[in-house]
């Protein structure tokens, strides 16, 4: 019988990414009773997981950035504004605190230790990103606001929906806690870091300086993946599988793909020939688009240039994705 000290060893590492919409659904209020509940129901299911492999837990923080946000602007006459790197601080907080807390109850017979860690991811102050603003945040403004908010910040028009406040959303270049998170993990214990893909600080004449920013979960965790040399990159979103065509009649649901064939669809929507998947002459200039399943794709090629494989499911089926019996797997080959 293996001994706590090999097991430990013998365990495959995996970087499981939870997507905002698993902490707090569509058109539900953040109240703390629903933030608390949703984040025990989603403890329930990664327990098992968290029990078989070595884990590091990332997280969105769509939500929670964005009624921290609406906090600032409807207090600042009374209370001083924070910048953005510090409400991503306080997000992680936020959101970390009572994850940690209920995995802690699902897990309390057996030799885990959760930890929150908050996490500096380090970017190109040179990154094309800063120049053009494009990640959408906050709530929505009217054109009178529009007006007012614009000489203070950048704000452009989200779809027919209102007027919005953009920021860069620069690639991660390191993860600066990534020698602690390793050593943490090594030892088995759970580590929950990279919230909302991270606080973002530039390096500034050898010092470090907190940047308004939002850096991609999805890219931060590929790259604190590769980082701490994880097998595995798990990103739970709100669908089962990768699909083509999705929500229309001809939808097709992807089991496999290799690098090369994501390429493919993320670049031209359309299956190099001989290819293992289904038979598709053309799909629209790039099957994955920028705000949904395109940053994921992208993340997961970025990790296997490094890991063994990426699976992209829900958290119903995060367990089942794991042992090959649902979601997409992406692979080298």
């Amino acid at each position: 019988m293996l001994s706590f000290k090999k097991k430990v060893e013998s365990m495959k590492t995996v970087v499981l990414a939870l997507g905002g919409n698993a902490i707090i659904q569509k058109g539900e209020k953040e109240t703390y009773s629903t933030l608390i509940n949703n984040i025990r129901q989603m403890s329930k299911v990664i327990a098992p997981i968290v029990k078989k492999y070595r884990v590091v837990i990332t997280h969105g923080n769509g939500y929670e950035i964005g009624n921290l946000l609406l906090q600032n602007e409807i207090a600042r006459n009374k209370v001083p504004p924070m910048p953005l790197d510090i409400l991503g601080a306080q997000s992680q907080g936020l959101i970390g605190y009572p994850l940690e807390e209920q995995l802690t109850n699902e897990l309390r017979n057996t030799r885990k230790n959760i930890i929150v860690i908050l996490t500096q991811v380090l970017v190109n102050r040179n990154d094309p990103a800063f120049k053009n603003p494009t990640k959408f945040i906050g709530p929505f403004y009217t054109h009178s606001q529009y007006k007012k908010l614009s000489r203070k910040y950048k704000i452009r028009k989200d779809s027919n929906r209102g007027y919005r406040r953009v920021v860069p959303s620069p690639k991660p270049t390191k993860i600066l806690e990534f020698k602690t998170i390793d050593f943490l993990v090594r030892k088995d214990n759970v580590v929950i870091c990279g919230g909302g893909g991270g606080i973002p600080v530039i390096n500034k004449s050898g010092r470090l300086i907190g940047v308004e920013g939002v850096i991609d979960k999805d890219w931060a965790s590929s790259c604190l993946g590769k980082s701490i040399n994880a097998d595995t990159l798990l990103i739970l979103t709100g669908v089962k599988n990768v699909c083509l065509n999705y929500g229309k009649k001809n939808e097709i649901k992807l089991k496999k793909l290799s690098v090369k064939e994501a390429k493919n669809y993320l670049e031209n929507g359309e299956f190099p020939p001989g290819s293992m998947g289904p038979k598709i002459n053309y799909l629209e200039n790039g099957e994955f688009p920028p705000g949904s399943m395109g940053p994921k794709i992208e993340a997961a090629l970025d990790f296997l240039k490094t890991g063994k494989r990426v699976i992209i499911t829900d958290i119903e089926h995060a367990e089942k994705a794991l042992n090959g019996k649902a979601g997409t797997l992406i692979t080298r080959q």
